[in-house]
């Protein structure tokens, strides 16, 4: 079979020697008149079934449909072999994303339910398999489009691709697998460094069954063995903390030995995990990693190994023209990543969408900060709310792990909480997403409401595209001005809106402008478009120079995020188009993003 992303997809919990690809091609049918539970089309042949490729929604090119017409509800199906699993064995069932709601089963038996559109999930189908050798699943999607209580990000909820908001996604988009592991077996890792104290935290979850067994660590460097011990399961839930540098001489300057993770220097941390019977078998092995980084704030900089670090990212909305929200390959992923850091980003903020976790992974390995935001819903109930809550809970729970993310960012512009200035209800709903959030994660930086109308915050993220179309502007020098000094950036509103809701104010926390920029440029069409708008690469850096030369001089603002990485469907201001060329010579883009900030020399010196 023709397998499309064919690689491990979860390299954070990876046992890669017991698992099996479902990607390729499904059988595929729309329900629009929603009768396929009625008629039970999960105990038979999907009715008239069309060919699709998994893990690619059916809007989107390389999924074999290609069909952007509104389909709320779909259906797939598919056989697999479950081969002969031994009586201690079990058949898990992995999805990494579905859109938005999933039923699915197994042999036509109901297996289970799982409601949002980013979050992985997996079910034990060990007992819906029959004694024939070749098994089916089939599996029920919907995504309501004009349901303004789903979390849906950049996806439009109007039935079409307009403005920034873009082409839905339904369904299956990202990897299906099948895994066997033993009913003594490791349930989840998570790993939480400790710079200070050089040494990180093992929090192991563990099946009832493994109670009596061991579990082994080794943690390695380079090659080198830096902990090795194991653990008698006396509960399910095991905590340790173990010293990294133990007896290294030096040991105070370990961060200028390369232990830790930069950008620069993304230096990681392999572990291995094996859980040991009391026969001395071993019937569980799962590699995984960690960087020693932490992230903090400290006189209004956002801090990185105790040290200043100053951001440069860009904004990423994670979209492909073959693919949508699905990235066509794995190097894909990587090839973002690539340009970015040639262009002299070192981060990006992922804009609201949860990324494939392949993703991370390349962000992990090559260096490369993320802002992580879960998909935002267009309107404010107490059940958007909750599905907003419950989104979060699982990106949390997924990505923890990963060294890579510094930042969550839980509201974008006021979207879902469009009353937030003086609504304390959404005031509460902005603030417990804070504090839930930080409660779930102390190793990370938490915002608030980016871009404006902001509450409770570790970071004041301010939007500002009123950097004119020419150097001769009022609104240009009204830009300059207003990114000049901290006290400038907070007594300035970024348009018809205030930086803060009523009744908060600027404690001194960091500032960054996390929107800018989105300079249009494409000769090859007229209807695309951006905030302003450059004729010809000359001009596009010209433009690009004289934005960034504004914010390298602020004396406010400690990082960026430009405006954007890609041209996506109608929207012309990426820095490379939506198929990835970049618009201009990326060593002349470098120079521009790369330039020295005012604000970092002055607090560095």
């Amino acid at each position: 079979m023709d397998l499309s992303r064919a690689e491990y997809p979860q390299p954070q919990f990876k046992r890669e020697g017991v698992w099996k690809n479902l990607n390729g091609q499904w059988r595929f049918k729309f329900d629009d008149s929603d009768v396929g539970r009625k008629e039970k089309w999960q105990s038979k042949t999907l009715p008239d079934p069309r060919k699709i490729t998994v893990p690619f929604v059916y809007q989107a090119p390389a999924s074999g449909v290609n069909d952007q017409s509104q389909h709320d509800t779909v259906w797939y199906e598919r056989e697999f072999e479950a081969g002969t699993l031994a009586t201690d064995e079990r058949l898990i069932l992995h999805f990494g994303a579905v859109d938005y709601f999933a039923d699915v089963y197994v042999n036509g038996e109901y297996i289970g339910h799982h409601e949002g559109g980013d979050g992985s999930f997996a079910f034990d189908v060990t007992d819906a398999l029959t004694q024939n050798q070749t098994q089916q699943v089939t599996v029920r999607a919907a995504d309501l489009t004009f349901d303004e209580t789903i979390p849906r990000g950049k996806q439009s909820w109007t039935g079409k691709s307009e403005g920034i908001w873009y082409t839905n996604s339904t369904g299956i988009w990202q990897t299906v697998w099948l895994e066997t592991v033993n009913v003594k077996h490791i349930r989840d890792i998570k790993l939480t460094p400790d710079l200070d104290h050089t040494s990180v935290q093992i929090n192991a979850q563990l099946s009832n069954q493994a109670l009596g067994s061991r579990l082994h660590y080794k943690i390695t460097f380079a090659g080198e063995v830096v902990a090795d011990d194991q653990i008698v399961i006396q509960t399910t839930n095991i905590i340790r903390s173990v010293e990294l540098i133990q007896q290294h001489i030096f040991r105070t300057g370990f961060h200028h030995a390369g232990w830790t993770w930069t950008p620069e220097n993304p230096n990681l941390f392999d572990v291995e995990f094996e859980l040991i019977t009391e026969d001395d078998q071993c019937v569980d092995h799962v590699d995984t990693y960690f960087g020693l980084r932490k992230v903090s704030t400290e006189n209004g900089m956002i801090m990185l190994n105790n040290r200043p670090y100053y951001q440069r990212l860009v904004l990423d909305q994670g979209y492909w023209s073959e693919g949508l929200l699905t990235a066509p390959t794995d190097d894909a992923l990587k090839l973002d990543i690539e340009l970015s850091k040639e262009m002299g980003f070192n981060g990006c903020r992922k804009h609201q969408k949860i990324e494939d976790p392949r993703f991370l992974y390349w962000a992990d390995k090559l260096g490369y900060l993320v802002w992580e935001e879960v998909a935002s819903v267009p309107y404010y109930s107490e059940k958007s709310a909750s599905r907003l809550i419950d989104a979060w809970k699982e990106a949390i729970e997924r990505d923890y792990n990963h060294p890579s993310i510094i930042m969550w960012v839980p509201l974008n512009e006021s979207w879902g909480v469009d009353q937030i200035h003086n609504s304390q209800q959404q005031q509460h709903f902005s603030e417990s997403l804070y504090h839930m959030v930080h409660a779930l994660d102390t190793t990370r930086l938490v915002q608030s409401n980016d871009g404006w109308d902001i509450t409770t915050t570790d970071v004041v993220a301010i939007h500002n595209y009123s950097h004119g179309v020419n150097k001769e502007s009022r609104e240009y020098q009204d830009y300059v001005e207003t990114l000049s000094t901290r006290e400038a950036l907070i007594s300035h509103a970024p348009g018809s809106w205030d930086i803060f809701a009523k009744g908060f104010s600027y404690q001194g926390q960091p500032i960054v402008l996390s929107e800018f920029g989105g300079i249009g440029f494409d000769s090859s069409r007229e209807d695309g478009w951006g905030y302003t708008t450059a004729n010809n690469a000359q001009e596009y850096l010209s433009e690009l120079q004289r934005i960034l030369k504004a914010v390298a001089k602020s004396k406010g603002l400690w990082g960026y995020c430009y405006t954007q990485l890609t041209d996506v469907e109608q929207e012309v201001n990426g820095l490379l188009t939506y198929s990835r060329e970049p618009k201009a010579d990326l060593k002349e883009i470098n120079k521009i993003f790369s330039m020295p900030s005012s604000a970092r020399l002055t607090n560095i010196e």
